[in-house]
């Protein structure tokens, strides 16, 4: 890495008044939650701010198995599990609606000679 690389590394500052501390919830079987609890920069907890919920699973295509990650809007662990399913869905419709819009940008670029 050459001094011109690192010129923006002095720039690099954690905003602590955004922290949280990250914890996974698994039904090991097709489910994961991740809680992002807020903390203050001492690692107690901030409840002045609610939780942040994200769903992960993986679903089966053609390729095989893809990753999906998406928000739920909860504020308990018993209200993001709930929304869950709804919340992967939702995602799912998202990546393909991101994948067709590739792929029509893709086919605009193509160039047919004459």
């Amino acid at each position: 890495m050459g001094e011109h690389d690192l010129k923006g590394m002095s720039e690099i500052r954690v905003d602590i008044g955004n922290l949280y501390r990250e914890e996974s919830i698994t039904d090991l079987k097709v489910a994961t939650l991740r809680r992002l609890n807020p903390i203050t920069a001492d690692g107690s907890p901030d409840p002045s701010r609610p939780p942040i919920f994200i769903g992960q699973a993986h679903v089966m295509t053609a390729a095989g198995p893809l990753p999906v990650n998406c928000p739920i809007d909860a504020t308990t662990l018993e209200e993001a599990i709930g929304k869950f399913p709804d919340a992967v869905h939702q995602g799912v419709e998202r990546m393909v609606a991101e994948l067709k819009q590739m792929q029509r940008e893709e086919a605009s670029r193509i160039i047919v000679p004459n």
